[in-house]
């Protein structure tokens, strides 16, 4: 939020999303297991703090940003070769258009046709083993008896389960809509690992997927069983998507070309970290080339290696700590799931028994300030 402060976003997209920050875990029998501010300490040290945004919204300011900025975008357009020289790049497009530059960058995502063609071509997105639902409903949908707990829905409420794990959250300035999502392992599909075999799978699930998250929150009880189920008896329509991510180490780099956020280090979204990723990516860059001839090859590639080198350490933390975190998605038995659920509750009472429930996890990541990072 300080980064889209800077860019002089902050206010519209807090007018749009959800900026409560408490989390509480509740527990399948009804009781809650702790809460905690998640950037409680974050938000003291610099003064920005969380904000939960639907991605169309946070498209929309964008545009519009780029628009009052008189920055043209071309839609339609696909990358279908790059050819590199010590002078400039050049692109050409599927309608057989080309353009050149002095420098091409690469943030079209963890699919990325710069990396794929030209930058990296052996770096190939991997299934991370965990896949997940999310949906959008409005409180109002609910029902009467449910809405009222819904109403008090403000951060993240989350619960372990045997399967995986579930949380509902609000996603609206108005706090009038909530977003929920189950994540847990899936297995390849039979078909394969293709993207065919993933648009069979992800028909199973999504026509399926009431039944499968009704059975799984079979044995809940309490408030937040009753609103857990309400919500997904209440929704229509589910997204279903494989988590997948890029193996740390691949090259980010190479000529002329620099990739940017998924396109370079794709990761599991249980750091709740990507578009901080990609924000801080952009800034670095930018920082970088404002001042550069960007004529001359060789201070080109020294950029490009400050950029791997500022940024590689940290992207590769919080990559390994998103992996951590999905850990606790994983299937597990009844017992399993009372020891993960006491691990959590210990952490927690030791924060809130010490006075750090305020204090969040892993501030040290929230506090970062990219144009502070030493070159």
């Amino acid at each position: 939020m300080r980064l889209f402060h800077r860019l002089g976003l902050h206010d519209e997209l807090l007018s749009r999303g959800s900026s409560h920050s408490r989390f509480v875990l509740h527990s399948l029998q009804g009781s809650i297991l702790g809460e905690q501010d998640m950037v409680g300490a974050a938000r003291e040290t610099m003064g920005f703090g969380y904000l939960r945004i639907k991605r169309t919204d946070l498209l929309d300011v964008l545009l519009r940003a780029t628009t009052k900025a008189r920055i043209p975008i071309h839609y339609g357009k696909r990358i279908t070769a790059i050819q590199d020289s010590s002078s400039g790049v050049t692109v050409t497009f599927s309608d057989g258009t080309t353009d050149s530059a002095d420098i091409l960058l690469g943030c079209d995502g963890i699919h990325s046709s710069v990396r794929k063609l030209y930058v990296d071509p052996a770096q190939e997105p991997v299934y991370s083993g965990f896949a997940g639902y999310g949906s959008i409903i409005p409180i109002t949908a609910l029902g009467s008896n449910a809405t009222a707990t819904a109403s008090q829905v403000r951060g993240i409420d989350a619960t372990l389960t045997q399967e995986g794990a579930f949380a509902a959250m609000s996603c609206s300035a108005a706090d009038d809509e909530l977003y929920w999502a189950f994540s847990g392992q899936v297995s390849v599909p039979e078909a394969g690992d293709t993207r065919d075999g993933w648009e069979v799978r992800r028909k199973e699930e999504v026509d399926g997927f009431k039944a499968s998250m009704l059975q799984v929150l079979g044995g809940a009880s309490g408030d937040w069983a009753t609103l857990m189920r309400r919500v997904v008896e209440a929704t229509d329509v589910v997204k279903f998507y494989p988590v997948f991510k890029l193996p740390l180490g691949g090259a980010w780099s190479r000529g002329r070309c620099l990739l940017l956020g998924d396109a370079a280090h794709a990761m599991p979204p249980h750091a709740g970290q990507g578009v901080s990723m990609a924000l801080e990516d952009a800034f670095l860059a930018a920082r970088l080339l404002k001042d550069l001839p960007l004529g001359q090859q060789q201070q080109l590639d020294e950029a490009f290696a400050t950029y791997d080198r500022v940024r590689r350490p940290r992207v590769d933390e919080i990559a390994k700590k998103a992996a951590s975190n999905a850990d606790v998605r994983k299937k597990t038995g009844p017992v399993g799931l009372r020891i993960k659920e006491w691990v959590i509750w210990a952490f927690l009472w030791v924060a809130w028994a010490t006075g750090r429930q305020s204090v969040g996890v892993e501030q040290r990541h929230l506090v970062y300030d990219i144009d502070a990072a030493k070159l």
